[in-house]
């Protein structure tokens, strides 16, 4: 039965959204998954899309997949690019990996309009300043 399916919890993993300079010295933005634990995750996929309205009128990107592969243990390793425009929609990253022998995925949702310099915080395992959800 369904409720017999175990999900354990995930901890100890994030999403941060990061404003950096790229190889031509352009500000761009983008968006990392930062790994915290003292063993790699292997296997991780992740899912994005962003949902919701702006100026009243209902929107959705196109959903992606990426396969990242293996994070190294304390380390952040970058999903994707993000554009300012879809900063006024729900952007969903939905996380799985495996760590260890188990498997487990999370989604982690940046609010609209939340991805904005004042919610910027140190991002753990790293260097960067940017919004990060754990």
């Amino acid at each position: 039965m369904k409720k017999d399916i175990v999900h354990p919890e995930v901890s100890d993993v994030g999403v941060a959204v990061v404003r950096e300079e790229n190889d031509e010295g352009q500000l761009v933005w983008n968006v990392y998954l930062v790994n915290m634990h003292r063993e790699s995750l292997t296997g991780v996929l992740v899912s994005s899309r962003g949902y919701g309205e702006i100026d009243k009128e209902r929107r959705d990107t196109s959903v992606l997949r990426h396969f990242l592969d293996d994070v190294p243990a304390r380390a952040a390793k970058r999903i994707e690019p993000i554009v300012e425009e879809v900063f006024g929609l729900f952007n969903e990253y939905w996380v799985s990996f495996k760590l260890g022998t188990e498997m487990f995925d999370k989604k982690y949702i940046f609010a609209a309009e939340s991805i904005k310099e004042e919610h910027f915080v140190e991002i753990p395992c790293t260097d960067m300043r940017g919004v990060f959800i754990k």
